[in-house]
């Protein structure tokens, strides 16, 4: 277990915490929480590449917590009232969909090529955007002159832009069209 390895688990392990101080209106420490995962994920990619740490486990459990952060946090803001329901449906069944896509070909197609499309890497950038912006409106009492309702709707947008090119992909390679050699 190499030590971006450790920091990624420590960060999925960490998951929880954001939830609870969100639910319970603790949201400076909730924001601030965000942000040492993220920058976590920074530090834990940083070693990796800088000390030649990667490994197959790390290539696997860094987007599982990644994921399980950001999944789990626009749940809980749904739940709560501070995301509206149709986005919060939108990124978790994108993420289901990739989880399933990703299962499915495995199981009945030669091996695809699975790194992330150039949108995906844009809404996750922009879905984590979002979350900081609303978690620093809410627990730094800042002001968002509706900063947060735009990005509403763009990371939307970009969610389903991304999960079609994912549906895209999959139909391509289950044709037979883009299969690695």
């Amino acid at each position: 277990m190499s030590l971006p390895n450790l920091i990624s688990l420590a960060r999925l392990l960490c998951v929880p915490l954001p939830i609870w101080f969100i639910l319970n209106g603790h949201f400076t420490a909730a924001f601030w929480m965000f942000v040492a995962a993220g920058l976590s994920d920074g530090i834990d990619g940083f070693i990796a590449k800088r000390f030649d740490q990667r490994s197959e486990l790390g290539a696997l459990l860094d987007p599982i917590a990644d994921k399980a952060l950001i999944v789990s946090m626009y749940v809980t803001l749904g739940l709560a009232g501070y995301l509206p329901s149709w986005l919060v449906i939108l990124v978790v069944f994108r993420d289901l969909l990739i989880i399933g896509g990703f299962l499915l070909a495995a199981a009945v197609t030669q091996p695809m090529r699975w790194e992330p499309l150039a949108i995906s890497k844009i809404n996750t950038a922009l879905q984590l955007i979002l979350l900081a912006t609303l978690l620093a409106r809410l627990g730094l009492s800042l002001e968002d002159h509706g900063i947060i309702r735009g990005l509403v709707y763009i990371v939307g947008a970009t969610t389903i832009l991304s999960g079609a090119g994912y549906l895209v992909r999959w139909a391509r390679g289950l044709a037979g069209v883009g299969l690695d050699p």
